[in-house]
């Protein structure tokens, strides 16, 4: 089984591909290193990648950034970060990626908490994360050849939570090995247009 991860080098994409490492063999993709490089905000880059790596069994992405800061001060640029690259950019991993996946093959995207528990200056994020989820519930009912698609979306991850625990006041972090069995779930499951939560 051969498995793309997209974001593998990142906090949780590292994290996917060591379990995923004892499953299958898995190619990793990434903005500046990886096995092949690709630039979520651009479709052609995408496309690049897929023509290089060939058919796949399986593709997760845990890739895409998106502005955050507070809404009074949000220009419509920076909206459009988050668009291009995390929602358009895994939507064009499935539209274009779709022709690279055998068949009874799944797609996984990521998105975050923020999709139902926003806090604050995540006005961006928050409205990126929702779209992915109504997007994966609406295309997988149309994928052929028995591919699937979920999203996996997670709380603060433990391994992030220093970083990041002044953002989210009163949030519990999320135990690594919660998160990745998430992944696992959508990639070796039957569940198709699931969006996988591992809140607290």
């Amino acid at each position: 089984m051969e498995i793309l991860v997209i974001g593998g080098h990142g906090t949780i994409g590292k994290r996917v591909v060591k379990i995923l490492m004892e499953k299958a063999k898995v190619i990793i993709g990434g903005r500046t290193q990886g096995d092949v490089v690709v630039d979520m905000a651009d479709s052609t880059s995408i496309k690049n990648m897929f023509e290089e790596i060939g058919m796949v069994d399986a593709v997760v992405c845990i890739a895409g950034e998106a502005k955050w800061g507070h809404f009074e001060d949000l220009t419509e640029e920076d909206y459009y970060i988050g668009l291009k690259s995390k929602l358009m950019g895994q939507v064009n991993v499935v539209r274009v990626g779709q022709q690279y996946v055998k068949e009874g093959g799944s797609f996984t995207l990521t998105t975050g908490i923020l999709a139902d528990d926003p806090v604050v200056r995540t006005a961006s994020a928050a409205m990126v994360n929702g779209g992915i989820h109504s997007f994966v519930k609406a295309a997988s009912l149309e994928l052929k050849k028995g591919h699937r698609l979920n999203a996996v979306t997670a709380g603060m991850v433990e391994d992030a939570y220093e970083k990041y625990k002044d953002y989210f006041p009163g949030h519990n972090p999320i135990p690594m090995k919660k998160v990745v069995n998430g992944y696992i779930r959508s990639i070796f499951g039957k569940g198709n247009g699931e969006i996988i939560r591992i809140y607290d």
